[in-house]
């Protein structure tokens, strides 16, 4: 496959396939349209050009190197072209072409369409066939540095690790990697999901034996993220996923949480408490999550009491501190009574 574009093609713009002698044995099947149709697609010359010779080679099942070129050139000019892909790696096997090679192009491909799937899912099937994934994971480092939250690119890291789970060498490294994440961007619900995965979701899964350590470290470290920005509801999210994953209860963090949820107090400011790491000096407080954390922990405990501090507190959100989602607050509010009168 050639990558290399000629000076005439630099300047005067990409030869059509239709002046190709080489390609003068092809007869094009080109799109089916009514004589008027109702709105036609204005596609370039280039792209109806290649997309006549694509399906033509399509219907003739042919298998070649020039169906390579043309299939790239079709992508290029349209990377989500499923068709085209499945086409493209289709003919790569039947040719027994070097997949390292083609990976190489995928590398440029992949930066330039990071949010275009089906560029993953062909990377995908590549990396399936060479079982070369250790490499991988400082490519997707690479794409991470373009875009840190991109869905296609912590989707392919997590099909990585999860395909090749046994594979010791590919997650020796993997909460270092998300540590590091978390701590360029606090924020970065991404690497926040991507750690729940690896922990809980896929090989570093907690036994009966170290269930206990794992779930101390978790939520050590979630503590501590919190209380560098105590209104970053990945962290507060992820916290309740350690709990719910791990069936804990709410009210293991009420000592956690309570600080959170009134303005600050600067005579806790000297505080150190490694378990429990107080509200930085100018923390905006109360925190809206922090609330709403500690209004499920009085609707977890279930009885009447804890049910009216609940309301309390989803009253206080939907008045004073998140008026936005007012109709939320009250919802749950109806929800919670009408549970408790039926239980009553």
């Amino acid at each position: 496959m050639t990558h290399s574009r000629s000076i005439s093609e630099e300047e005067e713009g990409p030869i059509l396939f239709a002046d190709r002698p080489e390609w003068s044995d092809v007869v094009t099947t080109p799109q089916y349209e009514t004589d008027q149709p109702i709105a036609p697609i204005l596609y370039s010359p280039e792209y109806k050009d290649a997309s006549d010779y694509f399906r033509a080679i399509v219907a003739s099942q042919e298998r070649s190197e020039r169906v390579l070129e043309l299939t790239e050139r079709l992508i290029r000019l349209n990377p989500a072209h499923y068709t085209a892909w499945q086409y493209r790696y289709e003919t790569l096997l039947a040719l027994s072409s070097p997949l390292e090679t083609e990976l190489e192009l995928m590398n440029e491909l992949a930066v330039k369409y990071l949010k275009t799937y089906q560029v993953w899912h062909h990377r995908r099937l590549l990396i399936t066939q060479l079982r070369t994934p250790q490499p991988e994971l400082k490519f997707v480092e690479k794409c991470l540095q373009v875009d840190s939250k991109n869905y296609h690119t912590w989707s392919y890291r997590q099909w990585l690790l999860s395909h090749f789970v046994d594979d010791e060498d590919l997650w020796r490294g993997e909460l270092d990697f998300i540590e590091n994440t978390i701590g360029d961007d606090v924020r970065n619900n991404s690497a926040w999901h991507h750690r729940h995965f690896a922990v809980f979701g896929c090989g570093v899964r907690p036994g009966e034996e170290d269930r206990a350590r794992v779930v101390k470290r978790e939520l050590t470290f979630t503590k501590q993220n919190i209380s560098l920005a105590p209104n970053n509801p990945s962290a507060w999210n992820y916290l309740r996923g350690i709990l719910d994953t791990m069936k804990l209860p709410y009210s293991l963090l009420t000592q956690f949480v309570k600080p959170y949820t009134v303005p600050l107090d600067p005579k806790r400011m000297d505080i150190v408490d490694l378990e429990n790491p107080p509200p930085p000096p100018g923390a905006q407080l109360p925190c809206v999550h922090a609330i709403e954390f500690l209004a499920d922990i009085h609707e977890q405990a279930g009885d009447k009491d804890n049910i009216l501090k609940a309301v309390e507190l989803w009253r206080s959100l939907a008045n004073e501190h998140d008026t936005i989602r007012g109709k939320y607050w009250e919802r749950r509010i109806r929800d919670a009574l009408n549970a408790s009168t039926s239980s009553a």
